[in-house]
C-alpha cells in the first residue's frame, strides 16, 4: 500500500523502469506450527484471535514470500487448501508480469449478490524503509500474512446460512512490490479487477490489521456507505477505542483498483505501523486480540440480515 496526498501524486510513484526478475528461492527445511484448520466443523464458531494467529506463524514460517518465489508458492498452496477443507470453492487466477508467475486465489461460498473480501499474501523483496537493512527482504508478519489470517479464520467461522451474499474471499500475489525495479503496485488486485464477470455489492480490502498498537482510522479513499457501516458494527461490539472514527490517510491499496471501477470499496488497515517495510515486521508485533477485533466486526457485519441496512 501506499499514502497518496493527493491520490495523483502517488499514482506518479508507479515505476516504469527496466524489471529485476526476482529469483527462486530455495526453501529450507522449517518446523510449521500445524494447521489452526485441523479439525472442519460444520458448526457455527466464534472468531478466535489465536486461531488467526497461528496462520499468521504458518505464514511466517514458510520465511519471505516475494512473487515467483517458492516459499510465495508454498504459501499458496497452503491457503487453497485451508479454505478447501472447511468447504471453500478455490479458484487459481494466474498470469505473467514482467516474466513472473503470478497466482491470485479466489475462493466462494453462498448464494446471493457477490460481496469480496480481500487481502495480499506476498512480502516485499526489500525492506527499503529499513535504514540498517534497506535491501533484506521483509518477514511480512503484519504486512501480509495478518489480512491473509483473517480471511482464512472468517472462512472457518462465517455462519453463511446468516449472510445473504455470496461471498468471495481474495488472496492476492505481486501488491507489495511497487517502486522496486520498476514493479508497479497492487498488481494481482488489478488484474482480478479488469477481470470480473459480475459487478459485487462491495469490496473490503483487510490489510495490515494485527499491530498490537492498533489504530485503525477512516481511510479516506474508501467508500464511506460501506466503511461506516463496518465502523458502526465495530463500535456495537466495544471496539470504538481500535476502530477510531477519525479521517486517516488516504492510501493505494487493493482497494484502489475497484474503486476505479465504479465499486464500491474499503480499505481497513493501520497505516502507522511503525515496523512496515523493515526487516522488524516479525510475528512478535501481531497480537491476536487485534487480529480478533477485525474478525468478529467483519464476521457480525456479514451475518446481519441486511449487513447495508440499519444495525
Amino acid at each position: 500500500m501506499r499514502p497518496i496526498i493527493p491520490l495523483l501524486l502517488a499514482l506518479l510513484l508507479i515505476g516504469c523502469r527496466t524489471p529485476v526478475i526476482p529469483t527462486q528461492s530455495v526453501l529450507p527445511t522449517v518446523a510449521l506450527p500445524p494447521s489452526p484448520l485441523a479439525t472442519p466443523t460444520l458448526m457455527p464458531q466464534a472468531f478466535s484471535g489465536q486461531r488467526a494467529y497461528a496462520h499468521v506463524l504458518r505464514q511466517v514460517a514458510f520465511g519471505p514470500r516475494p512473487p515467483g518465489s517458492s516459499a510465495l508458492r508454498l504459501t499458496g498452496d497452503t491457503i487453497k487448501a485451508a479454505l478447501e477443507q472447511v468447504g471453500w470453492a478455490v479458484e487459481e487466477q494466474t498470469f505473467t508480469y514482467r516474466e513472473t508467475p503470478i497466482r491470485n486465489l479466489i475462493a466462494r461460498k453462498g448464494t446471493g449478490p457477490v460481496v469480496i473480501l480481500g487481502a495480499h499474501y506476498d512480502t516485499r523483496r526489500q525492506a527499503d524503509r529499513d535504514q540498517a537493512h534497506p535491501t533484506a527482504p521483509v518477514p511480512g508478519a503484519n504486512d501480509g500474512a495478518s489480512g491473509v489470517a483473517v480471511l482464512l479464520e472468517l472462512a472457518r467461522t462465517l455462519d453463511m446460512s446468516r449472510v445473504p451474499y455470496q461471498v468471495w474471499l481474495a488472496f492476492f500475489d505481486a501488491e507489495d512490490q511497487g517502486g522496486l525495479d520498476g514493479w508497479e503496485w497492487i498488481v494481482g488486485s488489478s488484474y482480478m479487477a479488469e477481470h470480473l464477470t459480475v459487478q459485487p455489492e462491495f469490496v473490503v480490502i483487510v490489510d495490515m490489521v494485527g499491530d498490537a498498537d492498533q489504530q485503525l482510522y477512516l481511510e479516506q479513499n474508501s467508500a464511506p456507505q460501506v466503511r461506516d457501516r463496518i465502523w458502526a458494527v465495530a463500535a456495537g461490539l466495544g471496539y470504538g477505542a481500535y476502530f477510531i472514527n477519525r479521517p486517516g490517510y488516504s492510501l493505494l491499496d487493493d482497494h484502489t483498483p475497484f474503486l476505479r471501477r465504479g465499486l464500491r470499496a474499503v480499505d481497513i488497515i493501520d497505516f502507522d505501523y511503525p515496523y512496515w517495510h523493515t526487516t522488524a515486521d516479525t510475528a512478535d508485533k501481531v497480537s491476536p486480540a487485534s487480529l480478533e477485533r477485525v474478525g468478529r466486526t467483519l464476521k457480525a457485519f456479514l451475518e446481519q440480515p441486511s449487513p447495508m441496512g440499519s444495525p
